[in-house]
């Protein structure tokens, strides 16, 4: 039996109802096409050297003729292998600690400080240590890029595991449960809100980490193509790299939102305090 035809004013109005509950998936793409149109435009009329400012048609094509040879293809996987790398390093980290730490409130009050030093400090500015200690490979890298994302990690675990509602413990002790069952059962399913938070700041602070490991010193990676890019005035390049980063962030958050809502299916991501 053959399918029975759609109607066009059927088709065109279930697209708008889809436009009006999620508008910005026509806001998106128009305002990418206004702005590549504005900034072609402007670049042309001007005479702004490729140089100084190159337009959005030669950064495509570095773009386009980067992937064709394989170039970018290459040292993308050596930055995403050191993106992932440290954040898996530094979540699982900041999740194990804390844990731990919000279980002893003198722990937290002595160790807590000493995170916050240790946020404050610049890492462009310990990035050089950590080449010297653990050379120009993939291991330093991975170890700034999960330095950056351990904070945020552990600061959600301790604040979610703390915002546990008081009554729903009282009762579950009442009911006789042990400590690891309150934490089992309460603790952990209201601080998943939180961990998942921390987990899309960490992706996208461990990208930056990453990049900032290779701007000091590195053999390969997307921030390595970028200085060498800068040092052989090949401004395009450097744009159509900066895009190539732009996507991979895009791509991790929402791969971690998507996590977020078939793992925390009861609670919105944008529901959460600080999402």
């Amino acid at each position: 039996m053959a399918p029975t035809p759609v109607a066009p004013t059927t088709r065109r109005a279930s697209i708008l109802d889809a436009l009006r509950q999620r508008p910005e998936l026509a806001t998106v793409p128009l305002a990418f096409v206004v702005v590549v149109i504005v900034w072609e435009s402007l670049t042309r009329l001007l005479g702004v050297s490729p140089i100084i400012f190159p337009g959005p048609l030669a950064v495509a094509r570095a773009l386009v003729n980067g992937f064709s040879s394989g170039t970018y293809v290459q040292h993308l996987w050596i930055t995403l292998k050191e993106v992932l790398g440290g954040f898996a390093i530094g979540c699982a980290s900041g999740l194990a600690i804390g844990a731990v730490v919000s279980q002893f409130r003198i722990v937290e009050k002595t160790i807590f400080p000493y995170f916050v030093a240790l946020q404050t400090v610049p890492k462009l500015a310990i990035a050089p240590l950590f080449i010297v200690w653990f050379g120009f490979g993939l291991q330093s890298k991975v170890i700034i890029a999960g330095l950056i994302c351990f904070f945020p990690m552990v600061v959600n675990v301790i604040e979610g595991l703390q915002s546990t509602d008081r009554k729903q413990i009282d009762m579950l002790r009442a009911a006789g449960a042990s400590g690891w069952q309150v934490f089992r059962m309460i603790k952990v399913p209201n601080a998943l809100p939180f961990i998942f938070v921390g987990l899309d700041i960490g992706i996208v602070l461990a990208v930056l980490g990453a990049i900032v490991g290779e701007f000091v010193g590195a053999q390969g990676g997307v921030g390595y193509l970028i200085l060498q890019y800068n040092f052989q005035l090949e401004t395009a390049k450097v744009f159509s790299l900066i895009i190539v980063l732009s996507i991979t962030g895009i791509a991790l958050h929402n791969l971690v939102k998507w996590l977020h809502r078939r793992t925390v299916f009861w609670i919105k991501p944008e529901d959460v305090v600080g999402a």
